[in-house]
């Protein structure tokens, strides 16, 4: 009988992540995907296209545009990398907003998911804090604003567990009354390496669905739901511990087979297995024990501050063309 692995896929919600996955099975060029990749002193940018259904297939992940920024350095609080890949990510959401036809001028809603009482979740919050909304001036005294600012909305809706409600149903019936003609969500997300929690910033044109990271998936905020084109941010702020117990298992091996030639008398039928049964070996023992646990870096307050600084500062200066990318270290606070 053929054991069915889907359920003991490795949890990630990076796009990038599954096609490394997809690319183990199949090295040559992905059939339906293509990829730019672009580094820059200390940041890596990644555009993954998902150009039609056979390379939707291949990396599980919804057709459409991807953009990664991963920065390792950012661990170490520098603020001068901080501030150069807020930089970059503003030039790259501004080319990423005009790729998918929307206007200097156009209307933008932007929805902080998650839940600010718990760290790893409150990124969207935290973004959403330090955004320059402007939609009031464009309400009340529009003769008074400025060229360069377009019209520019906020709402952390909170999470189910709080308000009772779908943050999908908020940010819908806000839709349905202020008219926006972009929606940008951000939310956190579960990554399979611990090396990109923290550290790693993804947009997408395929929209979100609140929960995901912790495999809770529910109503989305996507553009056939919403009727307008959504751009999800995420940054991978968890890991479940079963994929680091996983990747551990990894690290074991690649670090034997340095030693000696042989890792089978030391790492015995795990040496064998492919990485799908392991990872389904290591679940079967941790989940009825309820020790599958959701994990964040002990310093998540720190990292979750920088982070939220960072994509708040490249969302002002992406979408308010009065605010001078190159000076984007100015709107942080």
């Amino acid at each position: 009988m053929d054991l069915d692995l889907q359920k003991y896929a490795v949890r990630t919600d990076l796009a990038l992540e599954a096609r490394e996955l997809a690319a183990r099975d199949q090295p040559a060029p992905l059939a339906g995907i293509s990829e730019d990749v672009e580094e820059d002193n200390g940041i890596k940018i990644t555009r993954l296209d998902v150009l039609n259904e056979e390379g939707a297939n291949r990396i599980g992940r919804v057709q459409g545009h991807y953009i990664t920024l991963e920065v390792p350095g950012l661990r170490g609080g520098d603020t001068g990398l901080q501030e150069r890949v807020a930089v970059a990510f503003a030039k790259e959401m501004e080319h990423f907003i005009q790729k998918i036809g929307i206007s200097k001028t156009a209307r933008v809603l932007v929805v902080g998911l998650g839940n600010w009482n718990v760290t790893p979740d409150s990124l969207g919050p935290l973004v959403v804090e330090n955004l320059m909304v402007t939609r009031q001036y464009f309400e009340l005294t529009p003769d008074q604003v400025n060229p360069g600012y377009r019209d520019v909305s906020a709402i952390a809706p909170g999470v189910l567990g709080i308000t009772g409600i779908e943050s999908s149903e908020i940010v819908q019936g806000i839709v349905d009354r202020t008219k926006p003609e972009l929606i940008i969500a951000i939310d956190a997300l579960a990554s399979r390496s611990l090396e990109r929690v923290n550290t790693t910033i993804q947009v997408a044109d395929i929209g979100i669905h609140p929960g995901s990271g912790i495999g809770n998936k529910r109503r989305g905020i996507t553009k056939d739901i919403m009727g307008v084109p959504c751009i999800a941010i995420g940054v991978p702020t968890v890991c479940y511990a079963s994929t680091i117990v996983n990747n551990v298992i990894e690290l074991m091996k690649t670090h034997f087979a340095k030693e000696k030639a042989s890792t089978k008398a030391i790492l015995g039928m795990l040496d064998d297995i492919s990485e799908p049964e392991r990872l389904g070996l290591v679940r079967e023992v941790l989940q009825p024990l309820g020790h599958d646990l959701i994990v964040t870096p002990k310093e998540i307050d720190e990292f979750i501050e920088d982070i939220a600084n960072i994509i708040a500062t490249g969302l002002n200066a992406a979408l308010h063309e009065a605010v001078d990318p190159g000076n984007v270290a100015a709107y942080t606070h």
